[in-house]
């Protein structure tokens, strides 16, 4: 039986911390192929977004001032956290086998907590509004007089030439069509055909294949990087995006990396009343939508 001592917990701590920080640097979430690390100092970070792309215009008279949006986008952090508890009387019996391998999981979940946050906005994005309060995927988004579209419903195709236009190629032609409130055009580079596990290996032959079904030239081989995730829960959706700008779609807001804590001390209230030690992650951070502009949307429906 081992005796329960401070310094026999230290050693428990370090070895379960060791196994956790080992699994969160081996984890290989791919959040970062689609969203842009924002650090975060405060409780919420407040984004101002301006109406348009930064353009260079001759300068003629009086400097033109492209003034921020009087609108809020505020974006709180949230707490995050995962628990583990260590019976007192495993510890006496020297029963901790399964606790690595806990702390193991709990490292790989920490590692891919930002997947999650991201991903959820990706799924909601149809209906979960960005900085000009339409929904990030919307038919309405307001730019100075006019009205711009970043959303379709056609499915991914590659079934014909026609097909594969109205779907990849017209998503690619949104993107190139989209101006500033000057009407210049943005300069957009859409590179990343995001998609679920549904749709992976029909976007993969999409952007590789020399001809289409209907035995045509494919115009999209190489056209884009195809990122796929499982978190992805529509069988249909897919995405196109650019992640070539100074900011991807979007934001990843961290105001803590995942740590390792414990609670060890004797007379804590877990040992006290549940004879636990309390070992665990804590995180803190959120996600938001960047500019809508840099993606297009298809619910794949065909509605």
């Amino acid at each position: 039986m081992a005796e329960i001592t401070k310094a026999n917990l230290d050693v428990l701590f370090l070895a379960l911390k060791k196994s956790f920080s080992d699994a969160l640097s081996r984890a290989q979430p791919n959040w970062g192929e689609v969203a842009t690390l924002i650090p975060s100092t405060t409780a919420a970070n407040y984004y101002a977004w301006m109406e348009q792309f930064p353009q260079l215009r001759k300068w003629v008279g009086d400097k033109m001032v492209q003034r921020l949006q009087r609108q809020d986008y505020v974006v709180p952090n949230d707490d995050y956290e995962a628990t583990i508890s260590v019976k007192r009387n495993h510890i006496e019996d020297d029963q901790l086998g399964i606790y690595p391998v806990s702390a193991t999981a709990y490292g790989t979940a920490a590692a891919n907590w930002p997947d999650k946050l991201i991903y959820d906005l990706v799924n909601n994005g149809f209906s979960a509004k960005c900085f000009d309060g339409q929904p990030f995927f919307s038919a309405k988004h307001p730019v100075a007089k006019k009205t711009f579209s970043n959303l379709l419903s056609a499915p991914l195709s590659i079934a014909s030439l026609a097909e594969a236009q109205a779907s990849f190629g017209k998503a690619r032609e949104m993107m190139w069509s989209l101006q500033d409130s000057q009407g210049e055009p943005l300069s957009l580079n859409p590179n990343i055909l995001l998609v679920g596990p549904a749709l992976f290996e029909l976007a993969t032959s999409l952007v590789t294949t020399d001809r289409l079904e209907d035995g045509k030239p494919n115009p999209y081989k190489g056209a884009a990087k195809v990122v796929m995730s499982q978190r992805i829960k529509s069988a249909t959706a897919w995405f196109l995006l650019d992640t070539t700008q100074a900011l991807k779609p979007f934001i990843f807001q961290q105001r803590r990396k995942p740590t390792f804590v414990s609670q060890l001390t004797p007379d804590s209230d877990s040992v006290f009343m549940r004879a636990e030690y309390l070992f665990g992650a804590e995180a803190r951070g959120a996600a938001a939508y960047a500019f809508w502009q840099m993606a297009v949307g298809s619910t794949g429906d065909g509605k």
